[in-house]
């Protein structure tokens, strides 16, 4: 935790105007050498952030020393403890003046609007609900959001690996969570939702994700619901937010990322294969370079950790600059929104419709019958759609 010298001298030169990002300098597989050129990168698109950048000074420095412009937009928060890649979240706990653990209570209490992190995702998730707190009682962990690629350009999935298993409670705020996100983010107004499932028929599925479907299609909730959606859909940009449990959204995640570098090594072999398809290589290579682009999954770097009070954004920890410099985006575009309201308001009115609903069932269900309900604390089996 930043001490009271630190805290009162932070951003001495920062303008009283400027949006404040916070940046775990030594995070992620390449530490300063990455986190320092991608803020570099990001204040060229918005000259108007400024930068505290937590961890080992005489490092950032050197890197900084090549960055004249960031340097002037930037103060320095030194400590020399960091979190490892591979470090167990309650040992990154018990250690309070990480880099990590300093740029996230800059959120809590300081000037940043936003934090960016390509360090250990354990770390970083537990460290950020225990510094900032969740958005209400019933949230139990964050959900991470992602963007990603399809045919019209992003779509939101969420969760991708906060949350191993979820009941139909959970899913639902993560299609909250989500809604906003992509709001923010995207510029669409009311964006579609969609669910993750093995069909589209109702009765596919498991219970969580069918009771989940049906309290969604009630439309009470004011979200724009498409429906069930398959794995097919998630390139094809059927719906704007895809929603699933952790599990099945990291499995897709990585295997989605898996596929996209085995495309791009077999085209670098097939165009190497003979001196013909070189030819056909350099004909075609400024549509296979944007091809690439495409489906390069730094282009959708920066994944929030939704529930918080504070924005926190997950980089991967092997991005390279510009794909640091794009979590930086996300997490400045959230800064910029009414996304944290928008959170607070839509699971304020999920949390009112289930008081409601309990009300309702008091006179007319069991403690027995509501107890064995499949959707936990929103209405008994049976009762869902009336």
């Amino acid at each position: 935790m930043p001490t009271e010298s630190q805290s009162a001298t932070v951003l001495p030169g920062a303008p009283k105007d400027a949006l404040v990002i916070a940046i775990d300098a030594m995070g992620g597989d390449h530490g300063p050498a990455v986190t320092v050129a991608g803020a570099a990168i990001a204040l060229g698109d918005r000259p108007d952030l400024y930068f505290q950048l937590h961890g080992d000074s005489a490092k950032i420095e050197a890197e900084l020393a090549r960055h004249p412009s960031l340097k002037a937009r930037s103060t320095v928060v030194h400590t020399d403890q960091f979190v490892a890649m591979d470090e167990k979240p309650a040992q990154a706990i018990r250690r309070r003046n990480t880099s990590l653990a300093n740029a996230i209570h800059a959120v809590k209490g300081g000037p940043a609007r936003a934090v960016v992190s390509a360090g250990n995702t354990g770390a970083l998730m537990a460290l950020s609900k225990m510094i900032l707190k969740m958005m209400t009682d019933d949230l139990e962990r964050p959900a991470i959001g992602c963007s990603w690629p399809t045919r019209n350009g992003f779509s939101t999935v969420l969760d991708v690996g906060a949350n191993v298993t979820s009941d139909a409670r959970q899913l639902i705020e993560f299609a909250l969570m989500g809604a906003a996100f992509h709001r923010a983010l995207r510029g669409t107004e009311s964006p579609t939702i969609g669910l993750l499932n093995i069909g589209s028929e109702d009765v596919k599925g498991h219970d969580d994700v069918r009771e989940a479907h049906h309290l969604l299609k009630e439309n009470t909730l004011g979200l724009n619901y498409y429906g069930f959606v398959e794995g097919t859909d998630l390139c094809g940009g059927t719906v704007d937010v895809v929603v699933t449990d952790g599990f099945t959204g990291n499995v897709a995640l990585k295997t989605a990322e898996g596929t996209a570098r085995f495309i791009k090594d077999l085209m670098k072999e097939a165009f190497k294969s003979s001196p013909l398809a070189m030819l056909g290589a350099l004909l075609a290579g400024g549509a296979l370079k944007a091809m690439a682009r495409r489906i390069d999954p730094g282009a959708g770097n920066g994944g929030p950790l939704l529930g918080l009070k504070g924005i926190v954004i997950k980089s991967h920890g092997g991005a390279d600059a510009r794909a640091f410099a794009n979590a930086i985006r996300v997490g400045v575009s959230l800064a910029a929104s009414a996304y944290e309201r928008d959170i607070a308001a839509a699971l304020a009115r999920f949390a009112q419709s289930v008081g409601n609903g309990r009300a309702a069932l008091a006179g007319t269900a069991t403690d027995t019958d509501i107890a064995d309900s499949h959707v936990r604390g929103l209405t008994p089996t049976g009762t869902v759609g009336g």
